[in-house]
């Protein structure tokens, strides 16, 4: 399971671009290719961090929302929806029938 140390990884690579990024203008002899395939490299890695980030925060806002409202249905620790007793009577899970209703 992730957590938010494994998060701090995400930003810390992304620090490291950047040190790598004032190192070429800190010395003073500025390699532009570099600058711009270091440059690119942070983007890309800034926007799958914001897409990680803000999904995480979609998942807690719906669970957030839902608990709130109680119409959250309980998850295992897995993230697979574990139907009810009544849920399952009533879709004949597991029965490997079919309901004369089906047609």
């Amino acid at each position: 399971m992730a957590s938010l140390k494994d998060a701090q990884e995400l930003t810390k690579n992304l620090e490291e671009l950047v040190g790598q990024l004032q190192s070429e203008f800190d010395n003073g002899n500025v390699d532009f290719d570099k600058v711009i395939e270091i440059s690119d490299e942070i983007s890309e890695r800034a926007d799958g961090i914001a897409e990680t980030f803000s999904s995480v925060n979609d998942t807690l806002m719906e669970r957030l929302q839902a608990a709130t409202t109680g119409s959250g249905s309980r998850r295992s620790g897995r993230g697979k929806e574990q139907p009810s007793s009544k849920e399952q009577s009533k879709s004949g899970a597991g029965s490997g029938s079919r309901s004369s209703d089906d047609g």
